[in-house]
């Protein structure tokens, strides 16, 4: 029973910290990269379509996108879904393909990311505690019902604080990683 409730734990802290750094990719930094806009939806017949379903995305230069419907019908549509998407940059539609030049970052930008990136990273962490909160009251459950004895539940909850600070620490490497990503220049 506690084997179970800790590897429940764990897997829900992985995909905690999985999602965490999946969102960090979603940042923008100096560098182009096709996950800037993967959440980007675009009207296609009528239907709300991710943007990687309906084009492909591909990084010529270091500060630029290209991206290529695979139905030049849809350009406009994507084009349109760029412009009114958070990114802050303008598309440079050719007929063919859809080009975004990403600017450089300002400084006062780069520290809003950062802060971003902050928020992002404590909600991971709140996300792997509420994980530990959960583990911990069902094993104090199964101790009160008499299913483990008490000195089982004390080393269920050392080794469930182990994988906690672990998880914990994973995050903060990679909130620290993309810090000095976003300040490096």
């Amino acid at each position: 029973m506690i084997d179970e409730t800790l590897l429940e734990a764990m897997e829900k802290m992985d995909k905690a910290v999985e999602h965490t750094q999946h969102q960090f990719s979603t940042v923008r930094t100096g560098r182009a990269t096709p996950s800037l806009v993967e959440r980007i939806t675009v009207e296609y017949y009528g239907a709300q379509v991710p943007l990687q379903q309906i084009a492909s995305i591909s990084v010529p230069e270091a500060r630029q996108l290209l991206i290529k419907p695979h139905d030049r019908g849809s350009l406009d549509a994507v084009e349109k879904a760029i412009r009114d998407s958070d990114l802050g940059v303008s598309p440079n539609n050719d007929g063919i393909s859809i080009r975004l030049s990403l600017p450089q970052l300002t400084e006062e930008r780069r520290r809003e990311y950062v802060k971003v990136v902050k928020h992002m990273a404590e909600e991971g962490r709140i996300v792997v505690r509420s994980a530990r909160r959960d583990a911990r009251k069902a094993m104090e459950t199964a101790e009160k019902a008499g299913e483990i004895s008490a000195d089982d539940l004390e080393r269920a909850e050392k080794e469930l604080e182990k994988v906690t600070h672990e998880h914990v620490e994973h995050i903060d490497v990679a909130v620290g990683r993309k810090e000095h990503e976003l300040l490096e220049v």
